[in-house]
């Protein structure tokens, strides 16, 4: 049964992101034309901003770490819709069937390089914005729509400076990642941790007379190996995992025994598991060695030219099935699409870890698109995603 507060002028939605489907197809073929890979996504910025100003926002405006905010209403509600505007690269160009930056629309798609993750999400909030002012939208709220910068290098990043520095805080924040018009409230967590070992060089003909730093970071990789098999399950969130992805060695010379080696390692938290009991793990497999471990920090120059970090420790977060957010989100799906909808998590991670995992905001996950296209060739989105996701976005706007 649809709840009798929803209060959505849904048919009105529904009939104005149709006539509008194609102008927001046009609207992500023309962000993905501007590459726009982690600290170099200024001209995608640009024209968002354009793209905003086009849609009749009442504000828009770019702040210190590059974030574009398009801003609709001044009531006492914080909504926020997010997308991050970054992407990861190319790659091999073999592996394309199509340019990754034409933004070809053919075939029912907008294909290219970030269509799904996640240039898709902020044309759709452009046209909700657009369809929202073209209603008379009044209701004592702010939208905010967020196009962030930075999120595939360092998650949550952006928020952390909307947060802090910004004085952004919004009631709820949608995220706009793909999530193939499913309604997401979780994800695993995930840290970057690297561990140091110091061994004791001597010339490679009497290897005995050393301590072979590679010889120690190796059997240390062996006992990662098995504790992955042994990290706790979640029946929501999944297994928290642990990875080696990378090993380095140094020595005085190739004739010499390795005196220095690192691992690097990829952890992925499920819900319990924090940095702490991720750190004591590790140091209870290195200890009696001349190793120690560390939790990796980000520090990266923004395209502005300001410089910003954090911690590369994202906590996993959950938003209750139940809880409040959740309910009303799926009244929603169901006015507008005629059907309950999916309610699930992500593999990947989001902004969601400083949102949520650090700041306690409410987060639902709503986007067009399929997670499996993320950072693969041959990219692309459904139109009818876009128009769908447009829609569904206007329709939270009045009623969260």
């Amino acid at each position: 049964m649809y709840k009798s507060f929803i209060m959505v002028p849904a048919e009105q939605i529904k009939s104005l992101a149709a006539k509008y489907s194609q102008d927001t197809a046009a609207i992500l073929s023309s962000l993905v034309k501007h590459k726009s890979v982690s600290l170099h996504e200024g001209q995608v910025q640009h024209e968002l901003i354009r793209q905003m100003q086009k849609a009749g926002f009442d504000e828009v405006r770019m702040d210190g770490l590059g974030n574009v905010i398009g801003r609709i209403g001044s009531g006492k509600r914080i909504i926020a819709f997010d997308a991050h505007m970054d992407t990861v690269d190319i790659g091999n160009l073999d592996n394309w069937d199509f340019d990754p930056l034409e933004g070809n629309i053919s075939d029912g798609f907008v294909h290219g390089r970030g269509t799904a993750d996640q240039k898709g999400g902020a044309a759709a909030f452009i046209t909700a914005g657009r369809m929202l002012k073209e209603l008379g939208y009044n209701r004592d709220v702010t939208l905010y729509f967020t196009g962030t910068v930075i999120e595939e290098d360092c998650d949550g990043l952006c928020w952390k400076y909307l947060v802090e520095e910004e004085g952004i805080r919004p009631d709820v924040v949608v995220i706009t990642e793909p999530t193939n018009l499913n309604i997401y409230r979780g994800q695993r967590g995930r840290m970057e941790m690297k561990v140091h070992f110091r061994g004791l060089s001597c010339h490679g003909s009497a290897p005995e007379r050393g301590e072979n730093a590679i010889y120690m970071a190796s059997r240390i990789a062996l006992e990662i190996e098995k504790l992955n098999l042994k990290l706790p399950d979640d029946p929501f969130l999944g297994k928290g995992s642990i990875t080696v992805t990378e090993i380095k060695s140094s020595s005085p010379s190739l004739c010499a025994v390795s005196d220095y080696a690192s691992l690097h390692l990829d952890r992925r938290l499920t819900r319990g598991e924090t940095k702490d009991s991720a750190l004591n793990e590790i140091e209870t497999i290195i200890n009696g060695m001349d190793a120690r471990v560390e939790v990796l920090n980000f520090l990266e120059t923004s395209f502005t030219g300001l410089e910003y970090g954090m911690e590369k420790y994202y906590p996993s977060w959950v938003i209750p099935s139940d809880h409040d957010l959740i309910t009303k989100s799926a009244e929603v799906y169901e006015t507008m699409f005629g059907k309950a909808p999916l309610v699930d998590k992500w593999t990947f991670s989001t902004n969601g870890v400083t949102i949520n995992g650090f700041y306690g905001i409410p987060i639902i996950g709503f986007g067009p698109g399929e997670e499996k296209f993320a950072h693969a060739p041959n990219e692309k989105v459904p139109i009818d995603h876009l128009e769908a996701a447009s829609a569904f976005y206007a329709a939270l706007a009045y009623t969260l």
